[in-house]
């Protein structure tokens, strides 16, 4: 019983959003100190070859307003993605859909010649985002009141939002959302897989 407590539990998203906020803490003491050195931009990444930044990036966020945005989507998705998936796959697809959006953030930048820095979890929370709609479209596994419809809606209110502001790396968004959904995609093939053999062997 209480392993299936612990189960049903976002641990890995409230850490996730604790490691956020303690960065934010100590970004807001310290100065630029952490920006400088985690910033997303070509000339660090590429040139001087500080790939770390790829997802030391993902933990930077510029105001107030920004990470308490990202962290009330980030629980929120937590609460209904990964007791489905697990806290291990919910935590590599979240990484992952990270490192994807930013690889692709920095791809156009190349492309564009830009020399802006981004920060933020935007896109490892569109791999969430992502994930879930490959959940609902392609899983086994009826999850109470989200449709296809309502992610779909969601999803669009996300990126409808990105692109009505400022300085949002919409980039990184997409190249997550697309992450997270391919990965969900894969996700819902292996369990299939699993339970065919299951039923096979029985």
């Amino acid at each position: 019983m209480e392993k299936k407590k612990l189960t049903n539990l976002p641990l890995v998203s409230s850490i996730l959003v604790i490691i956020n906020v303690i960065v934010f803490l100590i970004c807001t003491f310290t100065g630029n100190m952490l920006y400088n050195n985690g910033m997303l931009a070509v000339r660090p990444v590429l040139w001087e070859e500080e790939y770390g930044r790829i997802i030391g990036a993902m933990f930077l966020h510029g105001d107030f307003m920004h990470i308490f945005y990202n962290m009330v989507l980030l629980f929120f998705l937590g609460v209904m993605v990964e007791k489905e998936v697990g806290h291990i796959r919910y935590a590599v697809v979240y990484f992952l859909s990270g490192i994807g959006g930013n690889i692709l953030s920095l791809i156009m930048k190349v492309m564009k010649s830009e020399t802006s820095g981004t920060i933020g979890a935007s896109g490892a929370i569109f791999g969430l985002d992502g994930m879930l709609l490959a959940l609902v479209l392609f899983s086994d596994k009826k999850m109470k009141s989200i449709t296809p419809g309502r992610v779909f809606l969601m999803i669009f209110a996300s990126l409808y939002g990105g692109y009505t502001e400022a300085n949002v790396d919409n980039v990184a968004h997409m190249g997550g959302l697309l992450t997270g959904f391919l990965i969900g995609i894969v996700i819902c093939v292996v369990d299939k897989i699993k339970v065919a053999v299951m039923q096979k062997n029985r």
